[in-house]
This record gives C-alpha cells, structure tokens and sequence, in this order.
C-alpha cells in the first residue's frame, strides 16, 4: 500500500495513551516493538505527563513509533489525537498499563483478511489482578457476533484488544471527550448498534488492574456515566426500534441502581 508520494504506508496504527505511567509505558511500547507482524505505526500520545516519560520514550529507536505531546484532557482526547495523526486504515488502541502477546496483531489481521465484511474484532485477554491472575465471571466472558443487547448492562469489548477500521471509529463518534469513564461502553454501543463484533478466541492481551491510578477507582459509580451515554444513544441515529426499546429499558434499569445507592449512603 503507498501513499501519493510513493512510500509505504502502515497496514495497522496502533495508539497508546499514557499518563504519568513512565514505566509501565515503555513496557507497553516493548510489546508493540516486539510484534511478529511488522506493518504498523505506533503513536503515544502523552496526555500531559508531569514525570520523565518524554525522555525515556525518545531512547526508543524506531521509525515506526511516533510520540505526540498534549495538553492533559483525559484518555478519551488521547486516543482520539492519536486516531487523527493515524496514517491507516484499521486502529488497535492499548493502555498503557497492559501488555500484548508477540502475536497479537498478526492473529487479528489475518482475521481480517479472510473476513473483509468485519470492521470490529477484539482478542481474547489474560487478567492480572495485585499481580495474582484471576478468573473472568461469566458475565465478562469475551464474546462475538450480535452482542449490542448483551453490552447495554456493561462494557464487553476492551480497548487493548480491539481492531477496528477507522472510518467506523469515525462515523461512530470516536470516543466521547466528555465521559471521564466509560467512553469506551459509549463508543463500543454506538459500533455494536449497526456492526457485527469479530472474536479471535486467544488470550493475546495482559490486562493489569488493581493500582492506585486507574480511572475506575477514583470515579466508582460507574453506571452514572453509563446513563449519561445511555441517554446520548436514545438521541443518536444508530438504533433500530427494537434497540431504542432494550436501551430505554437499560437506562431505566441503571437509574434505579444509581438512585439505590444513594439511599444506602445516605442512610
């Protein structure tokens, strides 16, 4: 593939924001490097970091990496920065506190090329806990196919493992500036609505939680921002009648759990 210049162009972008995470970055970025598939770009976008991210990142010597420096605007600016200075067609996204294995993207672009009609496919993952390794419950099991039903109570696909073609990013919205969390669950419903999501049924990413920095436990009441990308979906073009019907029925669901909780703290 050549652009109009005549050079080469990457078969896959692949986007890693960060944020004050100097190390577990430069591990991140190492998974990338070490692909087995080689056509990609890799952009980090460094949503403002205050450490020394910046100088550990420019030691890494590699053409295919590239590192943009932002105003700090949260992860959802970040990932989407880094989808506008992408040079290809298909993106994959991963934090910058998880991992790949070596062949994560060469198991998912031949998925793609044998299935030309799928524009979203996510690998399976391997989940680190306080560094102990723990099993998914069944609600959070990976899945494929017609899961927009099954994703209104709670976000199925992982950013990490995802590769999606950009102009569906795009045309859906990218992710939404606005949602501190769950701009992923936002993103992923607008997508899941009207496209059909690919599996590669293999453990190729390592997802760490459990630290101190991660979004989801500074802000916990999750589904108070599920409801605000509930209520952005009702008002969208995306949806089928019967899909506006199971999603007012989920945002309906989602306020009385919100509403709950506010009693029990208060009492």
């Amino acid at each position: 593939m050549k652009n109009e210049k005549g050079n080469s162009l990457p078969l896959v972008s692949i986007i890693i924001p960060t944020y004050n995470r100097q190390g577990p970055v430069l591990r991140a970025i190492d998974s990338v490097l070490r692909q087995s598939f080689k056509a990609f770009e890799l952009i980090v976008v460094d949503d403002g970091s205050t450490d020394n991210t910046a100088t550990w990142v420019s030691l890494i010597n590699d053409p295919r990496l590239v590192y943009k420096k932002t105003a700090n605007k949260g992860v959802s600016a970040a990932r989407n920065a880094g989808a506008a200075l992408a040079s290809s067609d298909w993106l994959c996204f991963l934090d910058s506190d998880d991992l790949w294995k070596k062949n994560k993207l060469s198991e998912q672009v031949t998925f793609h090329r044998e299935r030309p009609s799928c524009l979203i496919s996510q690998t399976d993952e391997t989940w680190i806990k306080n560094s102990k390794r723990i099993n998914k419950m069944t609600k959070h099991k990976t899945k494929e196919g017609n899961i927009f039903r099954e994703s209104l109570r709670l976000c199925l696909i992982s950013p990490s493992a995802v590769m999606i073609k950009k102009s569906l990013f795009v045309n859906c919205g990218c992710f939404d500036e606005s949602l501190p969390v769950c701009e992923d669950y936002a993103l992923w419903l607008n997508v899941l609505a009207t496209n059909m999501a690919g599996l590669i049924n293999k453990e190729l990413v390592t997802k760490f939680g459990g630290h101190k920095d991660q979004l989801s436990k500074k802000l916990p009441i999750m589904d108070a921002y599920r409801i605000q990308a509930l209520e952005k979906l009702l008002l969208s073009d995306f949806l089928s009648e019967e899909q506006q019907k199971w999603t007012e029925q989920e945002l309906l669901y989602k306020k009385h759990i919100v509403e709950q909780g506010k009693k029990k703290r208060r009492s």
